[in-house]
């Protein structure tokens, strides 16, 4: 082996070198006019934190509209039910378990009563069903300001209510007030769960 032979491996390993050093420069050239020419993501902070929480008040507005119009509303019904009574001798005052007579079905109703309480409980009529447990979603809804976090506390509300209900009714309560319930309590777990159509 001569001195040549080795002096020609090392100019051709020299050789590959520098080409290689080459194309590494070149490539690094075109990744930086490439970044250049590309616009990079740039975090702005936002002016409200993740953290900030939506603060709710009562929609008191709403509130004494319900209430001004169930107060009404009731008095008229109230009033229904005292004329009934009077009208078959019966002495109303607050003492008069009224509860008892209806539910035991001792006042006799006129026609034209029971018609227009006929109208009153059907699905569309403004003691049924639906408009009823509407109503007290509204209220609901109100009283939490909007805040569906407080879904599941107005919803325990609506059961305790029922309670009292068929306390004060002195035994079950007839099925349209349980359906109402449920009806309210499935349209407040709706709103809850954002799955509600209104």
């Amino acid at each position: 082996m001569s001195v040549n032979g080795i002096s020609n491996v090392n100019s051709t390993y020299e050789n590959k070198s520098v080409a290689k050093t080459k194309t590494n420069s070149s490539s690094q050239a075109e990744q930086a006019k490439t970044s250049e020419n590309s616009t990079a993501a740039v975090y702005e902070k936002s002016e409200q934190s993740a953290e900030t929480k939506k603060i709710y008040s009562r929609d008191q507005v709403s509130i004494d509209r319900l209430k001004a119009e169930a107060d009404r509303r009731t008095q008229g019904l109230r009033d229904l039910v005292q004329k009934l009574l009077l009208a078959q001798g019966e002495t109303f005052n607050d003492s008069t378990d009224i509860y008892s007579l209806l539910r035991e079905g001792k006042v006799q109703v006129d026609e034209d009563t029971r018609l227009q309480a006929q109208k009153d409980v059907a699905e569309d009529g403004y003691w049924g069903v639906g408009q009823t447990s509407d109503r007290m979603v509204d209220f609901a809804k109100a009283l939490s300001g909007g805040d569906k976090s407080k879904a599941n506390d107005l919803i325990d509300a609506v059961k305790k209510g029922f309670d009292e209900a068929t306390k004060a009714w002195g035994g079950d309560l007839p099925e349209i007030s349980k359906q109402t319930m449920d009806a309210a309590i499935s349209k407040l777990e709706a709103w809850r769960d954002g799955t509600d159509t209104k």
